[in-house]
């Protein structure tokens, strides 16, 4: 069983940067595509940014990009994702996300549906 535990969240005023981490046990950390999805209140979990096993590919939602960067360290079985440029409606609960298969899906279909273990989120809150 993989076990996913996210860490770095916390309250930042508007246009600062936060460094969310997730690390893993359990699992073939090395092999697995990693994701970061968010959850704002009433709102559906949204995909953020993933990248595949080697750390040689990488996506990212529209909304993110130039600003968010994902990065995978196998040696430490973490994945992380810097946030820079932070606006008050990027507060939301954030999920780190295994995908068990090495490679991500197309660009543009990523969605929660194809990972398969999730962390239980760590909450940004982004002040104006």
């Amino acid at each position: 069983q993989v076990q996913l535990v996210e860490s770095g969240g916390g309250l930042v005023q508007a246009g600062g940067s936060l460094r969310l981490s997730c690390g893993a046990s359990g699992g073939s950390f090395r092999y697995y595509a990693m994701g970061w999805f968010r959850q704002a209140p009433g709102k559906d979990r949204d995909f953020v940014a993933a990248i595949n096993w080697s750390g040689g590919t990488s996506y990212y939602a529209d909304s993110v990009k130039g600003r968010f960067t994902i990065s995978k360290d196998n040696a430490k079985n973490t994945v992380y994702l810097q946030m820079n440029g932070l606006n008050p409606e990027e507060t939301a609960n954030y999920y780190c996300a295994a995908r068990v298969s090495s490679q991500l899906p197309p660009p543009g279909t990523m969605n929660e549906d194809q990972f398969d273990y999730w962390g239980q989120g760590t909450q940004v809150t982004v002040s104006s």
